[in-house]
């Protein structure tokens, strides 16, 4: 039987890098999405029938949040990210041949607003608020499963560094436009990682059937929002970056529609179990990264 490898809310930025990757190394690759062409959330049987016999479910659903915290969008945020979870968990249950893997998205922003130490998954402080709440929803519906024949790991990523997707785009557009400064205070941590990374620590992940649990998913250097900026201009060979104070900030999440949260919050994550391990990050320096992604820009 072809090798079988299931990504649940495969079609966006990090799904489709992954989509590609594995085709690649000769997989089979199934998709649950809410989009037409592939197999829907609603359809039980096709999802029980896509992971069994596969060797690896990765579960990337959830509804962006990147949106006003309203409460119909908070609602979906967290339903959107714990009904999909228990769909798979189910699915797994109901397999007779289930995968020996199921990784599970989480996020890094599960730990509290960090400027004085960082967060790793053993001494890491978890925070407060509304996206801490989704994180520990999401984090409890996955390990909720009994599962004895699949081993199950959940990512606390990191703000995913990219060509094509991701927050890249518009930080792009800032530096172009001169406003590539520091965002607030500039001291938050910007914790990241670069997409080839998520891929290749799955990859890790699938070939050590010891590990399993929580794992932080960022680069061991994360930077500053100072640095992060002038990292930017530097690689885009631009000069000025005039800053947004928060003031300003908040002005422009009201108008198109997001929150501060996602830039002012300081994540200061690092990947202390995958370090232990033995992983060797591709990408371990945000310099390195922005040199790959943007040498087309």
């Amino acid at each position: 039987m072809d090798k079988k490898v299931v990504l649940a809310g495969g079609t966006g930025f990090i799904g489709q890098y992954l989509e590609e990757k594995f085709n690649h190394l000769g997989y089979e690759v199934m998709i649950i999405s809410r989009q037409a062409g592939h197999i829907s959330w609603n359809n039980n049987t096709e999802i029980v029938d896509a992971i069994n016999h596969s060797e690896l479910l990765i579960n990337l659903a959830g509804r962006s949040v990147d949106c006003r915290y309203n409460a119909k969008n908070k609602q979906e945020i967290m339903n959107s990210r714990t009904e999909t979870t228990n769909i798979l968990g189910n699915a797994i249950l109901a397999c007779d041949n289930p995968p020996s893997l199921w990784i599970n998205s989480s996020t890094a922003t599960i730990y509290r607003h960090a400027e004085d130490r960082p967060m790793t998954e053993e001494s890491g402080e978890i925070g407060s608020g509304f996206s801490v709440d989704v994180a520990k929803e999401w984090e409890n519906a996955f390990f909720s499963f009994d599962l004895a024949s699949t081993r199950q790991v959940a990512l606390r990523i990191a703000i995913v560094l990219g060509e094509n997707g991701g927050v890249m785009n518009p930080f792009k557009n800032l530096v172009r436009f001169g406003l590539g400064g520091p965002q607030g205070p500039g001291n938050q941590q910007f914790s990241w990682i670069h997409i080839e990374d998520v891929y290749q620590i799955i990859l890790f992940l699938k070939d050590h059937e010891e590990l399993s649990g929580v794992f932080n998913c960022s680069s061991p250097n994360p930077v500053t929002n100072r640095e992060l900026m002038s990292h930017l201009r530097n690689v885009m060979n631009v000069k000025v970056g005039l800053p947004s104070p928060k003031w300003l900030l908040e002005l422009g999440s009201v108008i198109i529609k997001t929150e501060t949260e996602l830039i002012l919050k300081s994540r200061w994550v690092i990947p202390e179990r995958l370090e232990r391990e033995g992983y060797k990050f591709r990408y371990s320096t945000l310099d390195t990264a922005l040199q790959q992604i943007l040498k087309k820009s």
